[in-house]
């Protein structure tokens, strides 16, 4: 999402989580579901999964659909089943991509408004797991690697 500038409110409740969790590291997040369904969040996640020019999978509905739908439209009806917890996401289209040895590897894509419900949750667990890992640690963390 480097390619999206990220709003402060999003900014600020991503702080928010970090500092928590740093300052109490035994402290459990019982609902973060909620910071699923906010509109700057899903409305940030929804401009970068477009900046990345993501096209129709098994869904066939392409952005030009989703504008032509109403992008608000589409994004408050998924908020409204995700506070319902009615949301489940559709299935996958499966692709095989070839490997240099000439085998094939699998890989499903989701459709794009499946795409933009686990970057939301992303952006609230990346922090509170960052927070909890020890400096040394390189893991997947962002701006990180072992060189």
């Amino acid at each position: 999402m480097d390619n999206v500038q990220t709003p402060t409110s999003v900014q600020k409740l991503r702080t928010v989580l970090h500092a928590k969790t740093k300052e109490e590291p035994g402290y459990r997040f019982f609902l973060l579901y909620d910071k699923m369904h906010r509109p700057d969040v899903r409305d940030h996640v929804y401009r970068s999964r477009k900046a990345n020019q993501e096209a129709a999978e098994v869904d066939g509905v392409r952005l030009e659909d989703i504008e032509a739908y109403g992008e608000q439209r589409r994004l408050g009806e998924l908020a409204e089943r995700l506070k319902k917890k009615d949301y489940r996401p559709e299935a996958v289209k499966r692709v095989w991509i070839p490997k240099p040895n000439g085998k094939l590897r699998p890989l499903g894509i989701p459709t794009i408004t499946d795409r933009v419900v686990p970057t939301a949750v992303l952006l609230g667990l990346e922090l509170i797991f960052e927070a909890g890992l020890l400096p040394e640690r390189y893991a997947c963390r962002a701006g990180r690697g072992a060189r």
